[in-house]
């Protein structure tokens, strides 16, 4: 039976086995979809090795940086972004190819860019990490101006979260939280900016989509704010994979 599945560190909350087995059902195909929690990326080639139906992996936390390097092909867009979170396997007899894409991009996309007004010129991008680096890919191809909030910066690009004036909050009406902050089941965490600041203008996109509106999103709407969650984009993205593998 043709298998697909997640490999990532911790998959106990995953959104993906569900989505897919419903997706599956739906379409009536006989297919499996299965968690594989790595403690170690260097084990994704003896997952492939011992699971010969396996005809495509979705990539997540930490890993969709460290997995580039076993790939044998990397689409255009993902090398760009430097970041991959599907893998389509493709098998003749003995030999195994491995071909990397980034569906994450796309479904940021498809999320944000109703909500987009010509004023939304310049964003704020919370967090470091590899989640950003599809979000940045987007927002500069969209001609949005990017700035990185860490508590560390390091680059000319980034600031601290206490360099958060009016005046930036102000001009950046567009936050992308991309930590995970809020996440379940640290459900009372949020990102330290200053709220106050924030208008009816501005769009406060989160990624984290358990819980459906996390501390975050109700502290924008309570400004005004147009607020999204990770939801869409998240469906979105699985979508593209599962095109990308249906090929």
């Amino acid at each position: 039976m043709k298998t697909f599945g997640l490999i990532g560190a911790s998959l106990s909350h995953s959104f993906s086995k569900s989505y897919f087995e419903n997706k599956f059902k739906s379409l009536g195909v006989a297919y499996k979809y299965e968690n594989f929690e790595l403690k170690d990326i260097d084990g994704l080639i003896e997952l492939i090795k011992n699971h010969s139906d396996l005809a495509g992996l979705n990539v997540t936390i930490p890993y969709k940086e460290q997995v580039i390097r076993y790939l044998d092909e990397i689409e255009t867009g993902a090398q760009f972004i430097g970041a991959v979170n599907t893998i389509k396997i493709e098998r003749q007899k003995e030999d195994i190819k491995l071909i990397g894409y980034n569906t994450d991009a796309f479904g940021f996309e498809v999320a944000l860019k109703p909500h987009l007004q010509k004023e939304h010129k310049k964003a704020l991008v919370l967090g470091t990490g590899g989640a950003k680096k599809a979000i940045e890919y987007v927002l500069k191809r969209l001609g949005i101006g990017v700035i990185e909030v860490s508590r560390n910066p390091l680059k000319s690009i980034q600031v601290s979260y206490g360099m958060l004036s009016k005046r930036l909050i102000e001009e950046s009406l567009l936050i992308i939280n991309t930590t995970p902050l809020g996440m379940y089941p640290n459900v009372n965490e949020y990102p330290d900016i200053p709220y106050e600041y924030i208008g009816e203008e501005h769009i406060l996109f989160d990624l984290i989509y358990n819980p459906e509106e996390t501390v975050f999103l109700k502290k924008g709407k309570e400004k005004g704010a147009i607020c999204i969650n990770g939801q869409l984009m998240l469906e979105q993205q699985a979508e593209k994979a599962w095109e990308i593998w249906s090929k």
